[in-house]
């Protein structure tokens, strides 16, 4: 059962006769415990509605157009509560977080419907037969799972639940009926990879439905008192997982057109090996957890160059100097990207910044965990510019505050210059670099 929290004008809820603050209780006989079930079962053209009023049951029957959006509405997409994560990983990322950060920052989720709404990776340890059940009845596909071994006993010491090897056969009947997985394998050394490695692809590339998996290694931060003793990656080490994914790939290559199995590009960085060609990357289904996103982003940013260059535009780009902060693992690249856009706008001045991340450790290198206060202090003493540019994953997807929550106005008092927030695309950084907008190129 769930509560209305606003009923939309002219629509079938309220034609209906269905007001804020009742209660849907089923559509056809369905029972309504969450947000999938309300949108899933009101896509139907007749509808008979279960519901409840101040503690009074009454039915409505009602037709309406075939997936038109019904109209009742409600405080939130999910309308339940979002669900936990059950699990104690040994490289858990929130478990190093240093106290004092926003509330939220905190919060473990592990939901089966962000996987469907938003893309976000769960471990199917707090799903249920019946949760299973509504995947394959609904079809929700695909599904995303943090995977991290395919070896039961390993899963389960991995991820300190000892129902985690169990919920593997969830992949089986999940594959059965035909819901597309993504999977995720999170690495550390000498402990999933090597052989383990090797196991977990083999029975990976076993499900039918199986559409890509992506290797990460680890992240840890300074602050893992108390918790597992977990090391990084060696360049050597990464490497090696980076030939033994290469090796296994040939398989699915030969059989499917595909590679399917994919390194993460903080692989290649620690291996100090050139990110792969495009054409590896399989349209790059796996880019949210940063496989082929140093490619993506070159090879955007050159093709917005390449039309910038060859446009009108260029003889508008005033002379400007303009900073630009990345984390230090993307500083090579960043680099090399103001290098070829101050070759092409020879009246554009770059800096570029890799900022040292102190709140979290200097092992964290990525840009989407730099704060405000590290930013302040790697470019405090840099003298004044145009603009900082930064990327959009500095912020939370608000674009309004850091990790540490200083806000965007903040750090740009601080600095005494405006900051300009480039987008996950490489033309965006471009166009920010450039002082210009989308809109100008068209």
């Amino acid at each position: 059962m769930v509560k209305i929290s606003f009923v939309a004008k002219g629509s079938p809820a309220e034609k209906a006769g269905l007001l804020a603050h009742d209660n849907i209780i089923s559509v056809n006989g369905n029972p309504i415990n969450d947000g999938l079930d309300y949108y899933f079962y009101t896509t139907d053209r007749r509808l008979v509605i279960e519901a409840e009023r101040e503690g009074k049951p009454f039915t409505l029957k009602l037709s309406k157009g075939e997936y038109e959006p019904f109209g009742a509405e409600f405080d939130s997409y999910l309308i339940t509560k979002q669900k936990r994560c059950r699990n104690n990983c040994v490289f858990c990322f929130i478990d190093q977080n240093p106290k004092g950060m926003r509330e939220s920052i905190y919060f473990k989720d592990d939901d089966e419907r962000l996987s469907f709404l938003h893309g976000n990776y769960v471990t199917l340890t707090n799903l249920t037969d019946d949760d299973i059940a509504r995947i394959i009845k609904m079809h929700i596909s695909p599904v995303n799972v943090s995977v991290h071994t395919m070896n039961p006993n390993l899963r389960c010491s991995m991820m300190g639940n000892r129902f985690a090897g169990k919920c593997l056969d969830y992949l089986t009947q999940l594959s059965e009926h035909g819901i597309a997985i993504n999977a995720q394998l999170v690495l550390c050394p000498g402990i999933n990879d090597g052989e383990e490695l090797v196991y977990s692809m083999e029975q990976l590339y076993k499900l039918k439905s199986l559409q890509s998996v992506s290797a990460v290694p680890v992240g840890l931060t300074a602050h893992r008192e108390g918790l597992p003793k977990l090391r990084l990656f060696t360049a050597e080490e990464a490497a090696a997982v980076i030939k033994t994914i290469d090796e296994f790939t040939k398989l699915p290559l030969e059989e499917k057109g595909v590679r399917m199995f994919y390194a993460s590009d903080e692989f290649y960085l620690t291996a100090g090996i050139p990110i792969p060609p495009e054409d590896e990357y399989d349209g790059y289904p796996q880019l949210e957890n940063g496989v082929g996103m140093l490619r993506c982003h070159r090879e955007e940013f050159l093709w917005a160059l390449e039309d910038a260059a060859a446009s009108e535009m260029s003889e508008k780009i005033l002379p400007q100097k303009v900073y630009v902060a990345t984390g230090q693992a993307a500083y090579g690249h960043i680099c090399e990207l103001c290098a070829k856009a101050t070759d092409a706008f020879p009246q554009l001045e770059c800096r570029v910044f890799g900022v040292e991340n102190k709140f979290f450790g200097n092992t964290v290198t990525v840009s989407g965990l730099i704060t405000g206060g590290d930013l302040v202090e790697a470019l405090k003493s840099a003298g004044c510019c145009d603009r900082l540019v930064i990327p959009c994953n500095m912020l939370r997807s608000e674009g309004d505050l850091f990790l540490d929550g200083v806000s965007l106005d903040e750090a740009a008092e601080s600095l005494g210059y405006p900051i300009s927030v480039a987008e996950k695309d490489g033309a965006s950084l471009l166009y920010n670099l450039l002082g210009i907008s989308e809109e100008d190129m068209i």
